[in-house]
């Protein structure tokens, strides 16, 4: 009976068990949110007549790199970077030193967030560690913002560098040598600030850096720089812009594509270059345009096959010849695309693009029709360089369009004739578009130039002004708008960037700070206050 009642006993306790279980779930607790600490350092953090060729970093748990690369700082930067072990997870980094240090010099290691624990990725946020060679650490500070000259975007990792003025320095350094000091906005931060840095006069640049190697590649990065030299202590913000300098125009690869048409590469801005082509003392004519979505340009002329050639390009103090023999090649073909698709902005003018330059054209054998079949009265304009044949007529909304050009109605280089073309395109209502009254408040100088850019900065309108204040924008496609202002200090009519060596910064941009709604059949006034 007594076990029995042991078995009925036992047979509860595990109902009672197995009841339990159902009615709990085990769970692993809190995320963990807390960053990894250091625990020691080996020399210590902030060690003087520093002479290691290795530190140990220990934290309370494991730890782990990413991005290290991109985010650790070293100030003054090394010609060999620092080693930084392990790869896997470990409670304890080790750094490596490859380069020789410097005498009475205070070094930094800023980590920015590339330590994390290895479970939860907490960073650790901006850990540094910092020695010195001498016998105290540098301790000023300074502190700079960056911002872009012309587009609204702000470039993340940033470096910002100084260099020492001495009796070394010159403006070409920025091009050979690593600066003084170092930091960088890297992903997040929208200042970058210097610390322990000593007293002294400096030379402020900021890199968006291609290379990361702390040098001025004109080819690659873009670059700011603060006009004077800067002295430290200073307690001033510096704000520099950056921008993409103008190359100095040089010429690539002058080569032959097809029987009349040689196509040339070039750095640079290839408007108002020089060109003379040759055959011994004879002047060769030529047509010059530009390659479709390409740094390249197109010569057109005509030269028997196996004539020799002499090309010569020149613009300012750049001088540089070809020699080549013409070959025999196949014609271009001739072909025609309309740079208008299905419906024509108020705006914009029909055009047709060709893929070989219109030497003539003949306006009787071309016909603009409406939809009742009546003729619209229209005029050609030619745009050589890109290639583009405009016709201009007074547009009418709600309206069907129909260019009829009948074969020989164009003529291209080779002499060869179009076939039967036939282009349809058609407008809207003028209530489908808005209108954008800007008035300019506070104009420090003239001429302006005001435009009107897409979420993507694409310039969608343009006005030009040498001394109104009152633009009007008329029948606007509706979106909402970017609206900007730039002096045309130079008076090209187009933004010019900055320039280091002539120490020139980049023509004056400002934004007005909230986006434009322009709605269809809209009308919006805006006041634009350039004083703030």
């Amino acid at each position: 009976m007594q076990s029995l009642n042991c078995k009925y006993l036992l047979l509860l306790l595990a109902i009672t068990t197995i009841g339990c279980a159902k009615r709990g779930m085990i769970t692993g607790g809190k995320k963990d949110t807390i960053a990894p600490v250091l625990t020691t350092s080996l020399p210590k953090n902030g060690s003087l007549n520093f002479n290691r060729k290795e530190i140990k970093l220990t934290f309370n748990e494991f730890v782990k790199l990413k991005d290290v690369s991109k985010q650790l700082i070293v100030s003054p930067p090394m010609k060999s970077q620092p080693e930084i072990l392990p790869a896997t997870a470990s409670k304890t980094l080790s750094i490596r030193i490859k380069d020789t240090l410097q005498p009475n010099t205070t070094y930094s290691f800023n980590f920015g967030n590339s330590i994390q624990d290895n479970n939860e990725n907490n960073p650790y946020q901006q850990f540094k560690y910092v020695f010195s060679t001498g016998n105290y650490i540098d301790s000023l500070t300074l502190g700079v913002t960056t911002k872009d000259a012309i587009a609204r975007k702000i470039d993340h990792f940033v470096s910002i560098l100084l260099y020492e003025v001495n009796d070394k320095y010159t403006d070409s350094i920025i091009y050979k040598q690593v600066p003084r000091y170092v930091t960088n906005t890297l992903d997040s931060l929208k200042i970058g600030k210097f610390e322990n840095l000593k007293k002294g006069k400096y030379r402020l640049i900021a890199l968006k850096d291609a290379n990361s190697n702390n040098k001025f590649d004109p080819k690659t990065d873009k670059i700011g720089f603060q006009k004077d030299f800067i002295t430290i202590p200073n307690d001033t913000v510096y704000e520099l812009e950056l921008f993409k300098e103008e190359l100095a125009f040089k010429s690539i690869n002058f080569s032959q594509a097809s029987a009349a048409r040689f196509t040339m590469g070039y750095e640079g801005n290839a408007k108002n270059i020089n060109i003379s082509i040759k055959k011994g003392a004879e002047d060769i004519p030529y047509i010059l345009n530009k390659l479709p979505k390409k740094d390249s340009l197109q010569l057109w002329f005509k030269a028997p096959k196996g004539d020799s050639i002499k090309v010569a390009i020149s613009k300012n103090n750049y001088a540089k010849s070809y020699s080549l023999k013409v070959k025999d090649q196949k014609k271009d073909s001739l072909s025609f695309t309309s740079a208008v698709s299905g419906t024509l902005n108020f705006r914009e003018d029909f055009a047709i693009n060709s893929n070989s330059p219109i030497s003539k054209w003949d306006v009787t054998k071309m016909k603009l029709i409406k939809k009742d079949s009546s003729e619209v009265k229209f005029t050609t304009e030619y745009d050589s360089y890109n290639q583009k044949l405009k016709f201009l007529f007074s547009k009418e909304p709600l309206e069907k369009y129909n260019l009829r050009l009948l074969p020989g109605a164009l003529h291209n280089y080779y002499d060869v004739q179009n076939d039967s073309l036939s282009y349809k395109f058609s407008t809207n209502d003028i209530s489908d578009y808005g209108n954008l009254k800007v008035t300019l408040e506070n104009v420090k100088r003239f001429p302006v130039i005001v435009q009107l850019l897409d979420e993507k900065e694409a310039v969608m309108a343009s006005e030009y002004s040498d001394k109104n204040t009152v633009l009007n924008f008329e029948l606007l496609e509706p979106r909402k708008y970017t609206l900007r202002l730039i002096y045309d200090d130079n008076n090209d009519n187009e933004w010019t960037p900055g320039n280091f060596l002539a120490l020139r910064q980049s023509e004056e941009v400002i934004y007005f700070p909230k986006e434009l709604d322009v709605r269809a059949n809209w009308d919006v006034e805006q006041p634009f206050d350039l004083s703030k």
